[in-house]
């Protein structure tokens, strides 16, 4: 984690709302966690990602729930930690994500969460026992527990294409589109995380050691955007993303701006599991579905952005990504998929 990954005050709060509501013990808990209690008070204020993760856990042993009392039954302490070895024990991602959504469902009362495949796209579908709709932060809290342990078991970032929540637009998001994705819709018919259902298939290779390893580190490791940064993948992945793929460097002019040889920087990224044309394809996919998510730019501009000789050469793309034509991805993404 990166010193310069900070916390707004906001999220602060709203841990604290419901986990520890009593000034004294939260006064107490703050200081533990190296967290000014005065800061309390100003909304621009914010707090290290390290001290917010201390708080976590000190309110997950204060509370004995590690979903910091937001479900009248809750998640007890090692909670956790058994939905990761249960998750892990599966043969592919898909199944081990299944198995940490029925685990979740069966602790909960409140919130059931679920999988549901929709050709090339899936959903993690949180149904609800309330009308009414919980809030934000509650939402977001069981997505960054179901995210992270899915990018875990995966070993890397699993690029989220659109969240959609029940509740109206908190005044504070810029957290949560720094955690999450830039496509957060509110008010919408029910409350769903959409991904590229083809992550699923992947095989989950994870030990003992890494898992505990893992359980070490959370929930730091699970507040910023799954991230290995040794990772070669990860550094041409944040240069790509940084760039405009119209302007991207062809595979030889990267081995020489990074000191390496092309056959050198196939094989590193090849022992990461990754090739340059597929994280140049994935980053593509993920600024896809960004300017899909609004009503504009037209479908031609995006495959002008996206560095498509054409819109024929991008739609054949898009639907192999995603086995759907760009229209009807946005044409989901707009309608809120309430049916």
């Amino acid at each position: 984690m990166s010193e310069k990954d900070t916390i707004s005050m906001h999220l602060v709060r709203e841990a604290l709302l419901q986990a520890c509501p009593e000034p004294r013990p939260a006064a107490a808990l703050l200081a533990r966690a190296g967290i000014d209690i005065e800061q309390l008070q100003h909304p621009e204020a914010r707090v290290s990602a390290a001290a917010y993760a201390r708080l976590w856990r000190l309110l997950a042993r204060h509370c004995n729930d590690e979903f910091f009392a937001m479900d009248r039954r809750g998640l007890r302490r090692g909670s956790l930690a058994f939905l990761c070895r249960a998750a892990m024990a599966q043969p592919t991602l898909g199944d081990g994500l299944d198995t940490a959504l029925t685990f979740l469902a069966l602790m909960l009362d409140d919130l059931q969460p679920s999988l549901v495949r929709q050709q090339s796209l899936a959903e993690i579908v949180i149904n609800e026992t309330s009308q009414a709709p919980r809030r934000a932060f509650t939402y977001f809290t069981l997505w960054m527990i179901v995210h992270g342990v899915a990018c875990w078991l995966a070993g890397r970032r699993l690029p989220i294409l659109a969240i959609e929540l029940r509740c109206a637009e908190p005044p504070f998001c810029d957290d949560y589109r720094v955690m999450f994705t830039q496509h957060l819709q509110f008010a919408r018919p029910r409350t769903r995380m959409i991904i590229a259902a083809d992550c699923l298939d992947m095989p989950l290779r994870r030990t003992p050691e890494e898992l505990q390893r893992f359980l070490n580190e959370a929930p730091a490791n699970i507040l910023v955007k799954y991230r290995d940064p040794a990772s070669l993948g990860w550094r041409v992945r944040s240069d790509l993303l940084r760039g405009d793929p119209g302007s991207w460097l062809d595979v030889d002019t990267l081995a020489r701006q990074l000191c390496l040889s092309p056959a050198t920087l196939r094989r590193r990224l090849a022992e990461e599991g990754q090739t340059y044309q597929g994280l140049k394809d994935s980053v593509r996919r993920e600024l896809a579905v960004a300017w899909l998510a609004q009503s504009e730019p037209s479908l031609g501009e995006v495959a002008e952005r996206l560095g498509f000789a054409d819109s024929s050469s991008f739609y054949k793309a898009f639907r192999k990504w995603f086995g759907c034509n760009p229209g009807a991805y946005r044409a989901l993404i707009q309608a809120g998929g309430g049916g």
